[in-house]
């Protein structure tokens, strides 16, 4: 199994519009353009595919964190208390 097809599986299992996962890979500070967002749903022998890579993917899998559950506390807050 490729990222790519690790990427298509979780835009289908969390019903993610393109529009959606430029925004999650912003929430990392991860700049990707429509365009290339939809190279990487092609068919792997379509003249504009893209593999993805493994920091885009990581990056996806790290901003889908802050999507759903919020950024990370600060603990040096906690500790001073």
């Amino acid at each position: 199994m490729t990222n790519n097809d690790i990427l298509k599986k979780l835009r289908v299992a969390l019903h993610l519009r393109n529009d959606e996962i430029i925004h999650i890979l912003s929430l990392v500070d991860f700049k990707v353009t429509a365009s290339e967002l939809g190279a990487l749903f092609r068919k792997e022998g379509h003249e504009h595919y893209k593999p993805c890579g493994d920091q885009l993917l990581r990056n996806f899998l790290n901003g889908l964190i802050i999507h759903l559950r919020g950024p990370m506390e600060d603990n040096r807050k906690h500790d001073a208390d």
